[in-house]
């Protein structure tokens, strides 16, 4: 008898998932929350006190990518950590066929609810990569929730989607080739997050490639960029139709090692079009994601301007 071939993956939606104990080794003395929001179940670390801050994660980390700058920040604030939709152990609903459940205004909208259900109106947000795409909708959207906004190593979608050159393309190439139908692009990176997980050591690694090699996130993760290049595209330009701004203040910051400086003369100019009070600067010795190779350089850039 021949042997049976294993079943491909089911990428499909899944619900919200238990954590693993390593969060309180990562944030002693935060608490663990799970909120349902309008359409999903989102899971979160919260710790500190002082004057509330969100803090939102990129692809394919979770709330555990803050674990060297978020118990420093909790001395002067009421730290959330969460996770987005899709993505660690939070819930991964289905896209719908325009993948509209991953546009970054639902994402936002999660955010929102969360900190409402925490007892907060008005709070300041933090996002890396993805999370600071939800953040900049949430701003948008919510003006009168995000009283700050800093986000970490992103360009606005619709400038990079309008900007597409030889040098963002070998760069960030995944922001392509995601958007093929599914299952192909999620079979392929299931293939390669399952090969590095092998090969990961120590906790904090292993940790992440739990929530990596999983079907339902890996979809999810797809979902949210073609999301990024379909809906939310709209939403942007209609957005540069009306004029409309991030009112708060903004800080940007950006890995002087990363893409962006390489691609870009001015990526401060790129986000002072799209706020009313922006600042921000390279960060030298940083690489992609900003808060795990600087901390010490991100601290002290978030501290300063959660202080003003």
């Amino acid at each position: 008898m021949p042997p049976q071939e294993t079943p491909p993956p089911a990428f499909a939606p899944a619900p919200a998932s238990d954590p693993s104990p390593l969060w309180r080794t990562l944030y002693p003395g935060f608490r663990n929350e799970r909120i349902a929001t309008s359409g999903a179940e989102i899971n979160l670390v919260a710790g500190g006190s002082g004057p509330p801050l969100l803090m939102l994660h990129g692809a394919p980390d979770s709330l555990i990518t803050w674990h060297r700058i978020a118990n420093d920040l909790a001395r002067d604030h009421t730290v959330v950590l969460a996770d987005l939709r899709g993505y660690g152990d939070s819930s991964k609903p289905d896209g719908g066929p325009d993948h509209s459940a991953y546009s970054k205004r639902p994402m936002a909208l999660d955010g929102v609810e969360v900190m409402a259900a925490l007892g907060f109106d008005r709070f300041a947000v933090v996002g890396h990569d993805r999370g600071a795409r939800v953040a900049r909708r949430m701003a948008l959207d919510h003006p009168e929730k995000v009283a700050k906004l800093a986000v970490l190593d992103i360009v606005p979608e619709h400038y990079l989607y309008s900007h597409v050159t030889l040098g963002f393309v070998r760069g960030y190439w995944h922001w392509f080739s995601f958007l093929r139908a599914a299952p192909v692009p999620e079979e392929e990176v299931l293939a390669r997050y399952t090969a590095a997980a092998a090969k990961a050591e120590g906790e904090i690694a292993r940790e992440a490639y739990r929530h990596r090699v999983n079907p339902a996130m890996i979809h999810a993760m797809c979902e949210d960029y073609r999301a990024s290049a379909s809906v939310d595209l709209v939403l942007d330009h209609q957005d540069i139709a009306a004029g409309r701004k991030i009112g708060c203040p903004l800080l940007a910051l950006w890995a002087a090692k990363g893409l962006y400086p390489r691609l870009f003369d001015d990526v401060l100019g790129i986000w002072r079009d799209e706020g009313t009070d922006v600042r921000g600067r390279a960060l030298p010795d940083a690489s992609h994601n900003l808060q795990e190779s600087d901390p010490e350089g991100t601290l002290r850039e978030l501290r300063a301007f959660l202080a003003e």
